[in-house]
């Protein structure tokens, strides 16, 4: 349970602390506690100034999204603001000062949960508030640190730092820095780690003395621009919001609440941001949200593997084999994480093309900003080339990443059994073979381990940790903590072919194929898939990523009534020597298709599949496959992940609509029995199964 301690000093400042391990999130218990220290601390004569901090170098880490789940299920209601609007500015080492300056909710409802953290009877008191952060101030911990306390975040915000760069803290959660903050006024001064609370007990007693300006944030102007030129600035950010996300609501509410307070004041800001978040809290977008949010964190739970109790073992150097797109990727996002990195190649060549892709990488970052060019050179020191096994004598882990040939793939794993040591990790960055196949020939097969990276693997947040039935378990939870500490999730799942990603999602581009071929548009199919959400159509992916498919569906499509385009269409065909197969149907009501009937025939055969891995073990749990087409497919968060989406039309929906489509188009449609049951149950595609079988 989370809560807070309030020390009073000899210097008459009472230090407040917020204690909710790992990262002190403001959950209710704290903020109650909060708002009871505070009580106590105004209302005690030996008390001149309050200065609040958190516990074990973290100052919040934001609003406890637990929470969430009890008020979305009517369990309580808050009824001020935490911003579901991305605002999520890191802060370091630093004090900032700002009075405390909130207001009261009242809830007339029995049972809800009214929060009135702090009344205007603080600014009253006279007794000046400085957070004293260390380590990080993130969402709701930058707005407590603002002393907001979870309302007001889209008012003070524009306040301090001005209205621009408040937009782009908000609205696309870029964490910034102790020292750009000092710079934009966003905290007051900076201090060590060490030093933070002593400073901060000075700068209050420095208020309380009037040293030093207090002034309430709520009410600051002099970084707010004039009316019209702010509204300029806001309708830009909305224009910018619906192109970037065309399809979420809470950037805009975010905008709206910020418009208010400068049109109307601050105090008609707070309500229009309170009257918001009541509004998006119930919202399928948010419940989606959240979903994604649990489920990320629950990849790492593997019954059987996970609970047995075994610490992952220190791992420090890796060999990878290929220095390819993904062999350079992973060393990459290996080196950049402070491993030292041996990449091999079979000629010199290749190897310094490697090796050049890696420096590419990390020139891509300098040139970003995101790096200095002090720091890519520290950091590619890390890597070493090699053309033999020699210096595979001491590394802790292997990584195969070279091209998708079963015959060399085995060879080489025989090569690594015998030059490297008996506790080395032997893995294969393979996405298409299975693994069982590759270690044939190998003695030490509990060592070997799927580790399936997605290009470009430096940049792609997903780890597909596929383990075979002889995987040992400390193998898995070495390469999961391997995976979490190179900032990727890890998701565990069995070995077949594709493994879980790329096999849920086998069904989309002949999907998409099907229906171009029987005369359905392109263009109108890429589109609609764009405005459901995915970063980009089949067809546009298959331009750009070049796979066999893009030869059937990008030439083999029916052309449209424009002839100019079926010259350019047939011209093509002509060229590439594909031929239409005038066996297959043409069916008029494919070209006529509404846009919820071409993104149900993409994505439920997409689900189809997905319920096969799941009955056949290949994943734990549903949840898992949500987070896998998220960070794997680009299928949109808001949704929820493949399988949450599809729980929310409902397995009796979505087994009707395949059934009918193979009657009028074949089995490609026909829905699995795991589906067919469900379906015919009533129940929920992402429930666990009463008896799983398990590749796991």
């Amino acid at each position: 349970m989370g809560r807070t301690t309030m020390e009073v000093g000899a210097d008459g400042v009472a230090l407040i602390t917020i204690i909710n391990p790992p990262v002190n999130s403001l959950s209710l218990d704290v903020l109650a506690s909060l708002k009871e220290s505070y009580e106590q601390a105004l209302q005690r004569d030996d008390v001149k100034a309050i200065v609040v901090t958190g516990a074990r170098g973290k100052f919040s880490g934001g609003f406890d999204i637990t929470a969430f789940g009890g008020l979305q299920g009517g369990k309580g209601m808050i009824v001020v603001l935490y911003a579901l609007h991305p605002s999520n500015p890191t802060v370091y080492y630093h004090v900032l000062t700002v009075p405390f300056v909130t207001f009261a909710v009242e809830q007339p409802k029995p049972g809800y949960i009214s929060i009135e953290i702090i009344t205007d009877t603080v600014e009253g008191a006279r007794k000046p508030s400085v957070a004293a952060v260390d380590g990080l101030a993130l969402g709701g911990g930058l707005e407590v640190a603002m002393f907001t306390c979870i309302v007001s975040g889209t008012q003070r915000l524009p306040r301090l730092v001005g209205l621009s760069k408040a937009l782009e803290m908000m609205l696309t959660s870029k964490p910034i820095k102790g020292e750009e903050a000092h710079a934009l006024g966003l905290v007051d001064a900076l201090a060590l780690a060490d030093e933070v609370v002593n400073v901060a007990r000075r700068w209050a007693l420095d208020m309380v003395e009037c040293t030093r300006p207090w002034v309430a944030t709520l009410y600051k102007t002099d970084k707010l621009e004039p009316l019209g030129e702010a509204r300029e600035i806001l309708n830009f950010a909305r224009v910018q919001a619906r192109k970037r996300a065309p399809n979420l609501e809470h950037p805009l509410v975010c905008i709206d609440a910020i418009e208010e307070g400068i049109v109307s004041g601050a105090r008609a800001g707070l309500w229009k941001e309170v009257e918001g978040f009541q509004k998006l809290l119930h919202s399928d977008t948010c419940k989606s949200l959240v979903h994604i949010f649990f489920a990320q964190r629950g990849t790492t739970k593997v019954p059987g593997t996970t609970d047995l109790g075994l610490a992952p073992r220190r791992i420090q150097k890796v060999a990878i084999l290929g220095g390819g797109l993904m062999g350079s990727g992973i060393a990459t996002a290996l080196i950049l994480c402070n491993y030292s990195v041996i990449l091999k190649e079979v000629n010199e060549k290749f190897l310094q093309a490697g090796l050049g892709r890696v420096k590419g990488n990390l020139q891509s970052s300098v040139k970003k900003g995101k790096m200095t060019q002090e720091k890519l050179e520290k950091t590619y020191s890390l890597l070493k080339g090699a053309l033999d096994y020699e210096s595979f004598r001491d590394v802790d882990m292997v990584i195969e990443a070279v091209i998708e040939n079963i015959s060399l793939k085995q060879q080489i794993f025989a090569d690594l059994e015998k030059y490297c040591s008996p506790h080395c990790i032997l893995a294969s960055n393979t996405s298409t073979i299975d693994l069982n196949l590759i270690g044939e020939k190998t003695r030490a097969q509990d060592r070997i381990i799927g580790a399936h990276f997605f290009s470009p693997a430096h940049v792609m947040p997903l780890l597909e940790v596929v383990r075979t039935q002889k995987t040992s378990p400390q193998v898995i939870v070495d390469l999961i903590d391997v995976g979490k500490k190179i900032r990727k999730t890890p998701v565990v799942v069995g070995s077949c072919t594709g493994f879980a990603v790329n096999r849920m999602f086998f069904p989309y581009p002949q999907a998409a194929s099907f229906l171009v071929e029987r005369g359905a548009d392109v263009y109108k199919i890429d589109q609609v898939v764009t405005k459901f959400g995915m970063p980009m159509g089949p067809f546009r992916l298959a331009d750009l990523v070049g796979f066999g498919v893009a030869v059937s569906t990008g030439f083999q499509r029916k052309a449209s009534p424009d002839p100019e385009i079926k010259k350019y269409i047939e011209q093509a065909r002509s060229i590439s020597g594909v031929k239409v197969d005038p066996k297959k149907k043409y069916y008029p009501q494919l070209s006529k298709l509404p846009n919820k009937d071409i993104v149900e025939m993409l994505f439920f055969p997409v689900v189809n599949e997905a319920c096969r891995v799941l009955a056949e073990g290949i994943a734990v749990k549903a949840s898992d496959l949500d987070i896998a087409s998220v960070m794997g497919m680009g299928f949109p968060p808001y949704r929820g992940g493949i399988i949450f989406w599809a729980d929310s039309l409902g397995s009796k929906y979505i087994c009707s609509r395949l059934e009918e489509w193979t009657k009028m188009y074949g089995d490609f449609f026909k829905p699995c029995s795991y589906l067919a049951e469900r379906a015919s149950k009533g129940a929920s595609l992402g429930a666990p199964m009463e008896q799983a079988k398990s590749r796991l």
